[in-house]
């Protein structure tokens, strides 16, 4: 199974640019137009949050027409930035968008690997919150099945070693950690919030976050470091799940780039 992971499009309405410099919906456009001619195809598109900026229904009836030009199912979770209402009322032809408790949060097993959505976002804040009422609902669904397993969720909760993300790590996430703990068919989980490709191992889980598809933050590691953001390569991860050989993941960038060129020319490299 292959699965495209992109995450933090910040789709603005028209004519409102992020931050007063970055037009976030034509990054997400050449995203979407990148994917759609990776070869083989991917399977399924996972978003993990801060789908739009402001959680504006014009902001994702606009994210709308741009996802629907994948050639791939997609799946959403939201992030800081999100309404979760707004974002139903947008996908209603979508049912798993429903979720569980209030939150946007399910799980879909007709799939190789069963993929388990997890709403980390509280309004009024900027860092996730897992709370007992989340945690009971993964215990649950992690209870009903033993399958190889993909987790998605907006904001990692590992330490990055840059001090603003940090701050903003998962509350609760003692509690996720106790929930993961032994539970092998979790064989990878996908985080966005940090606008930086980073991969770790927490909780015994295998973990990555990627790079927005527009702005960047700027790697920072600084203890007093405040957060600013930097025009680097937008970048999507692709994810490539093989009975018996497990998970293997790799990053794209997207953009305009020369090539591809040729090693090899009849039979011998080029010199």
């Amino acid at each position: 199974m292959r699965i495209a992971h992109i995450t933090d499009t910040h789709i603005k309405p028209e004519g409102r640019l992020a931050y007063r410099r970055v037009d976030t919906a034509p990054f997400l456009e050449r995203a979407v137009a990148h994917l759609n001619a990776l070869q083989p195809r991917p399977d399924l598109v996972i978003a993990t949050g801060d789908l739009v900026d402001a959680g504006l229904p014009e902001e994702y009836a606009r994210l709308r027409v741009i996802l629907s030009q994948l050639a791939m199912p997609f799946l959403l979770v939201p992030g800081n930035h999100d309404h979760r209402q707004a974002l139903r009322d947008t996908f209603p032809d979508h049912p798993w968008m429903a979720g569980t408790d209030g939150f946007i949060q399910y799980a879909l097993d007709e799939w190789p690997l069963r993929l388990v959505g997890l709403d980390t976002t509280e309004p009024g804040r900027d860092g996730g919150v897992f709370c007992a009422e989340r945690a009971r609902w993964l215990d649950r669904t992690l209870n009903e099945s033993d399958r190889p397993t993909l987790l998605f969720l907006h904001h990692p909760p590992f330490a990055t070693g840059m001090a603003y993300h940090d701050n903003q790590r998962v509350e609760g996430r003692e509690r996720l950690a106790s929930v993961l703990d032994g539970r092998r068919q979790v064989v990878w989980a996908l985080c966005g919030h940090l606008h930086r490709t980073v991969t770790t191992i927490w909780a015994g889980v295998p973990m990555s976050a990627v790079a927005s598809t527009a702005h960047q933050a700027v790697l920072d590691l600084a203890p007093d470091a405040e957060l600013a953001f930097a025009m680097e390569p937008p970048a999507c991860q692709l994810l490539l799940w093989q009975e018996g050989e497990g998970m293997l993941t790799h990053v794209t960038p997207i953009g305009p780039f020369d090539g591809p060129y040729p090693f090899y020319e009849g039979g011998r490299l080029i010199d």
